[in-house]
């Protein structure tokens, strides 16, 4: 999928008023999975070969872009966003770029795995955004440098082939390649400004590190771990509850509207792998009145098996780190969380290990992936 043609070719210059009023989006399927740049989960980018009029970290920057129409520097406008300056031929006889002129920004993704769609967002560059995008992607194990990442021995595989792009708008394009990365090179032709770059896909851990580990969180997004289905996102999304690292900030969990009715709200998700639970928390940091009132915790194991109480239905008290040891392990291959009536939670968090069954599938899809 490329991105829409409708979106291809300038927008409008700024007239006033609110600055997204004219910006160009759609409805992604592929966004329903995290964003494997997210800097919660250790995503930067580590290089870029031009960041002349705005910063290369801009790209992974949390919330959507803002606009200053007179916030202007000694460089010139000063973006959100990551901007190099225009590109030009090699004399007067040839002044304008040639076909392979690009500019590139190397990204670490903060979990390596699959990457399912790319989001390439030109928000507030109107007449300064590049021609076309490209984006390839690599799987190198460690810490490399970027003078490593850029060695000739370094193999790309292409995820987005050239294709144009439009101004003030998000690009989306699905990914249909089935392997593991841990990095990748967003380019653009010939030159311009790129607000913000959002990776959607699906984290696939290293089995021998968390074999490592022993005991692991292992519904944690940065494990493996994902969000299935939920019963309501008004206000923020379920995968929050999985992130790295205690909330921050009411909205930094998942809170719903308030119910009128007599049901009531959940999260379904799906564990790394086939695992035994022995412990869990459940955690209402900075929910205060607006907190779940109470919550039950049950697992299932494989895609039809029946949902078995771990957690029977329990009071929370608003931010607060809850804390429950289990008379026995429980093995399964998903969890849900139910609160009553609604409010919300801020962290789930599963202690356990892999079961033998569960670290054999995890190790045979590592390896399919090319880990």
């Amino acid at each position: 999928m490329t991105a829409p043609q409708s979106f291809t070719g300038d927008a409008n210059p700024y007239g006033g008023g609110d600055p997204y009023a004219d910006y160009r989006t759609a409805d992604f399927p592929f966004t329903r999975y995290a964003d494997l740049a997210d800097r919660r989960l250790g995503a930067a980018v580590v290089a870029a070969n031009d960041e002349f009029f705005a910063q290369r970290e801009n790209l992974l920057l949390p919330g959507a872009a803002v606009f200053d129409p007179e916030h202007f520097g000694h460089k010139g406008k000063i973006m959100d966003g990551w901007e190099t300056r225009r590109r030009r031929g090699v004399s007067a006889e040839h002044p304008w770029p040639t076909a392979e002129d690009h500019d590139w920004a190397l990204v670490r993704l903060g979990a390596p795995g699959v990457v399912r769609g790319i989001v390439v967002d030109t928000a507030h560059f109107r007449g300064n955004y590049p021609q076309a995008v490209s984006v390839e992607g690599t799987s190198v194990p460690g810490s490399p440098s970027p003078e490593e990442l850029l060695a000739d021995e370094v193999k790309w595989t292409t995820l987005v082939p050239r294709t144009p792009v439009g101004g003030h708008a998000a690009n989306g394009f699905a990914v249909q390649v089935e392997q593991r990365f841990t990095h990748l090179r967003v380019n653009q032709h010939p030159d311009g400004g790129i607000a913000r770059l959002r990776v959607y896909g699906e984290v696939v851990p290293d089995p021998r590190w968390l074999s490592a580990l022993g005991t692991f969180d292992v519904v944690a997004l940065e494990n493996g771990g994902q969000v299935e289905d939920a019963s309501d996102l008004f206000y923020s999304p379920a995968a929050n509850t999985i992130q790295p690292g205690r909330s921050r900030k009411m909205d930094d969990g998942w809170e719903t509207r308030r119910r009128r009715d007599d049901g009531h709200d959940w999260i379904r998700y799906r564990l790394a792998a086939q695992s035994e639970i022995r412990a869990l928390e459940i955690d209402t940091a900075y929910l205060k009145g607006n907190s779940a009132g109470w919550a039950s915790v049950s697992v299932r194991n494989g895609d039809t098996g029946e949902w078995t109480e771990i957690l029977p239905r329990t009071r929370l008290q608003p931010d607060t780190n809850h804390r429950f040891t289990l008379a026995a392990p429980a093995v399964g291959t998903h969890a849900r969380v139910d609160i009553f009536p609604d409010g919300g939670i801020s962290r789930l968090r599963l202690f356990g290990s892999l079961t033998e069954q569960g670290a054999s599938a995890l190790t045979a899809r590592h390896q399919e992936l090319g880990g």
